[in-house]
């Protein structure tokens, strides 16, 4: 809560001895002690129990909620990254996003895509100018082929963007897990909390907008997290901890989109730790950046759905279920 990183013994410690500080916990986690179960504020890490509360034999025990002293947005991001970067790697895509991350995290990074795609080129294009090493991960059709039976299994929701987007973070998982990294820290949040997405420029009512967006992040990080615990990693949301949030809630909507431009105050403060030429960029969404929608839908057709990338995810559940 207050930016200490607790190790594995300081939370056993407490569990031992003074458990009810368990509701001043901050970050991401998930853990069992006794009959407990304890999960984190958003519930952004997957685990038993019900997200931000401590349940004991069915029952809540307490609700966790930290609140750590007031500070600005920029503040809020760079402690979000330094707590979360102790170990791990980056997910870089070479948006504003994970640009920033990655600067702050100064950790070793990992981006993903066909080979010529977008995201690979900009990921390389930003790291060079962040200084950073990327480890550039060229996926296949054949890959993403034989990725989709499991992904499909594993997403709650199995429809074509959820689709895609986690048939990009497998790939990110997989060679993290494959490199001995647990942890992936992610750009994730960071188009609902600012207003990143290109329909936000034309919203009638941003504000209802932006706040239905920032409640379907619990089901985003379900989604992400289900891939990547297929191969023994999780991904680590700094634009999810708590200072970030309760400062990006702060900002007025109209303060976030305006005059043709997104993402206004994270790109004010991104302008301050990385190169501007990043700080503005704007970057396609992940499932085509890294050419996997392209790939989805071609698989579609190549399987005899030509007008329907759903029947196709359809047919994939239908065959692992044994139909």
């Amino acid at each position: 809560m207050d930016g200490t990183v607790l190790s594995l013994s300081d939370v056993e410690k407490i569990v031992k001895t003074d458990p009810g500080q368990i509701r001043r916990f901050g970050g991401e986690f998930a853990f069992s002690f006794g009959s407990c179960h304890a999960r984190d504020h958003f519930g952004i890490v997957r685990g038993p129990g019900q997200k931000g509360a401590v349940v004991c034999n069915g029952q809540v025990r307490c609700l966790i909620e930290p609140a750590p002293a007031p500070c600005t947005l920029d503040e809020a991001i760079v402690t979000a990254v330094r707590i979360r970067s102790g170990e791990g790697v980056t997910a870089l895509s070479g948006g504003v996003d994970s640009s920033l991350v990655a600067a702050l995290a100064g950790r070793e990074c990992v981006a993903v895509g066909l080979k010529g795609s977008h995201d690979l080129e900009q990921a390389r294009h930003a790291a060079d100018l962040l200084g950073l090493t990327c480890t550039e991960v060229e996926i296949t059709q054949e890959e993403i082929a034989d990725a989709l039976p499991a992904v499909i299994a594993a997403i709650p929701k199995k429809d074509p963007v959820n689709t895609s987007i986690a048939v990009t973070q497998y790939f990110i998982a997989r060679w993290a897990g494959e490199h001995g990294h647990r942890r992936i820290l992610a750009g994730q949040g960071a188009d609902e909390l600012f207003g990143g997405y290109a329909r936000y420029l034309a919203s009638p009512a941003l504000e209802e907008d932006l706040a239905r967006d920032v409640a379907g992040l619990e089901a985003q990080a379900d989604r992400d997290q289900a891939v990547a615990a297929l191969h023994g990693t999780y991904l680590s949301m700094p634009y999810l901890d708590i200072r970030v949030v309760r400062a990006a809630r702060a900002i007025p909507a109209h303060e976030k989109v305006h005059d043709g431009q997104r993402k206004i105050p994270l790109r004010e403060v991104a302008g301050r730790h990385i190169p501007q030429e990043l700080a503005v960029y704007g970057k396609k969404a992940m499932q085509y950046g890294s050419g996997v929608w392209g790939v989805l839908k071609k698989l579609a057709r190549k399987n005899g759905y030509k007008t329907s990338v759903q029947d196709y995810i359809n047919h994939i559940g239908r065959v692992e279920h044994g139909h």
